[in-house]
């Protein structure tokens, strides 16, 4: 349970992404709605929505507020039916980009997805064309730091029914099976450790390495005009940027 990956990295760039309080709510009560109308609204009994809801609360959603998006799944309340949807496509370097996203109008969204990808420099592909270079994984991340027994870790998260553990420099990250997330965070925390983040996510198989400036700004420019895309719900990408380039591109 060792190795190393950037995805820290770019989690990190997407949450900046995600900065803005309202569009950030709008985005995480949808997927509460949409997972308390697939498989009910008790979080007990469906592992999703327990998932959500915690994604919502860590995102400082008033609880309120996120019980009206459950009733507005189950049916008690009136709204809005969205239907998941998922995208293919390629940005500039061969990097391969995965798309969720969560509409109540899929010619709408899949006609400013493509555009999106064209305008950009990028290419959208059929279904199926690149989602087999992504697995559905849990991902919990931890602070780390000196104060962090990495051996210790690893035995709480193996407790946990952890399938991967990896340092990241300041973070820790716990890669779980899809279903195991929620049950792995509750142990993590009763044993104290400080967890950062918990979410559902497509980690991928292998990464394109963008050695220069000019590529990594090519490609971020596609992820980021995907991400302000109001339907979109995630992003995921098989790059790698050295941190010198990432530090050059953000400076």
């Amino acid at each position: 349970m060792s190795g190393h990956s950037k995805w820290a990295t770019i989690k990190h760039r997407k949450g900046a992404v995600d900065k803005a309080r309202g569009k950030l709510f709008a985005r995480v009560l949808r997927q509460v709605e949409v997972a308390a109308r697939d498989g009910g609204g008790d979080l007990e009994a469906n592992p999703t929505l327990r998932t959500m809801y915690q994604k919502a609360r860590d995102a400082s959603v008033p609880t309120d507020t996120i019980d009206r998006a459950i009733k507005r799944g189950t049916g008690e309340l009136e709204g809005v039916r969205y239907e998941a949807v998922t995208y293919e496509g390629y940005a500039p370097c061969g990097v391969a980009v995965y798309v969720e996203a969560l509409t109540d109008n899929r010619n709408r969204t899949g006609a400013d997805v493509r555009a999106i990808f064209s305008k950009n420099g990028g290419s959208s592909a059929e279904p199926g064309a690149v989602a087999w270079q992504f697995r559905r994984k849990g991902v919990i991340m931890v602070r780390g730091g000196p104060a962090v027994d990495g051996d210790e870790l690893m035995l709480i998260a193996l407790e946990a029914g952890a399938e991967d553990l990896e340092d990241q420099g300041d973070m820790w990250q716990v890669t779980t099976a899809p279903t195991d997330l929620a049950r792995a965070r509750s142990t993590l925390e009763e044993a104290g450790v400080a967890v950062e983040s918990a979410d559902l996510t497509m980690l991928p198989t292998s990464t394109v390495g963008l050695e220069s400036e000019n590529d990594a700004r090519r490609v971020l420019r596609v992820i980021d005009a995907l991400e302000d895309q109001d339907d979109v719900q995630a992003v995921f990408a098989n790059f790698d940027i050295p941190d010198e380039v990432l530090t050059a591109v953000e400076g």
